[in-house]
């Protein structure tokens, strides 16, 4: 690959996964054009200390909501992966204005950019929120990438993330079709693993309070885990692979709640657990990324998800060792 070919972009370049992906793109040799809203915040120092950032990583001052900067930032590039996604972490008073509108906003100015910059690829990361909320889903069926989350359901049961991933990423592929950008779409679980960024994310802190909350009592949800290191890669190889198409669930593990608290009690055992955790929770839907692994992706055991995970949150100081 020629090194004009190896140029792309990254938006959200300081969140979780984005960091995570930036990390392997520039030890594979790619020059990086990541996006920004303040780019000299000091909470993203730690993307200018990865390997090869000093020669390989730009960063640019970006707003989803603002075409010009989007546009500037994927100029010159060949591939682009769209990461950055509002996750509140807390409940928002109006989700419609505050969620929804801006990555549906988001979503389409960085399609429209990678039109007018005859972007090659464009990798859109959705989530697993856009496949599993389907109500009445038989308990036997394992969902696939036909799944889609039913956007009623969202609304009604004020599922406002799931809702927001739901339409987002169905906008994108809409996009596609009536515009021949060539895009595909990457739905990730529950993310997990090793952080870069110094501030807990959405998904870390689901792990973290399982630890250090000591909750009641907790639903025994099937919980649907992936690495974040393994999240870059599937990112990096549906980009790469010319025969990649539509979208692709990014899964690792499916493991219920108490299997979870008893392995971690065993590998972390002076932890605040919940103290109990009821027989059977509501969310038993099960997923399969088949479709991926047909492709020639594979996934890191649980237990070093979850060691390297709570290694980073002691080492960063958000958990006590």
């Amino acid at each position: 690959m020629a090194e004009k070919d190896r140029i792309v972009c990254v938006t959200g370049a300081g969140g979780f996964v984005a960091s995570w992906l930036i990390k392997l793109l520039l030890s594979q040799g790619y020059t990086v054009h990541g996006t920004l809203r303040n780019p000299g915040d000091e909470k993203y120092a730690h993307l200018r200390k990865l390997d090869n950032a000093a020669e390989k990583l730009k960063l640019f001052k970006a707003d989803l909501l603002d075409f010009d900067s989007i546009l500037a930032a994927v100029k010159g590039c060949v591939g682009v992966f769209h990461v950055a996604c509002p996750v509140p972490q807390s409940s928002v008073p109006n989700p419609e204005v505050e969620l929804v509108q801006p990555a549906l906003d988001g979503t389409f100015n960085v399609l429209k950019a990678c039109s007018e910059a005859k972007i090659g690829r464009v990798v859109v990361v959705s989530s697993v929120s856009a496949v599993f909320m389907i109500p009445d889903w038989p308990k036997d069926r394992v969902m696939d990438e036909s799944c889609w989350s039913d956007k009623e359901y969202c609304r009604k049961t004020n599922n406002w993330y799931c809702y927001s991933k739901t339409v987002a990423e169905a906008e994108a592929f809409e996009y596609a079709k009536k515009s021949g950008l060539n895009v595909i779409t990457v739905c990730p679980a529950l993310v997990l693993g090793p952080m870069l960024q110094h501030t807990a994310n959405a998904s870390s802190l689901a792990l973290i309070k399982l630890l250090k909350e000591s909750y009641d009592e907790i639903e025994n949800n099937l919980r649907k885990i992936v690495d974040v290191r393994d999240v870059a890669e599937a990112l990096i190889l549906v980009y790469e692979k010319p025969e990649a198409k539509g979208r692709y669930i990014c899964m690792g593990h499916l493991i219920k709640n108490a299997e979870l608290v008893d392995m971690l009690k065993i590998l972390y055992p002076n932890y605040e657990f919940p103290r109990s955790i009821k027989e059977e929770g509501k969310d038993q839907v099960k997923m399969s990324s088949e479709k991926l692994q047909k492709l020639g992706w594979k996934y890191r055991p649980l237990k070093e998800t979850i060691v390297d995970s709570v290694e980073s949150y002691k080492g960063l100081g958000i958990l006590w060792s």
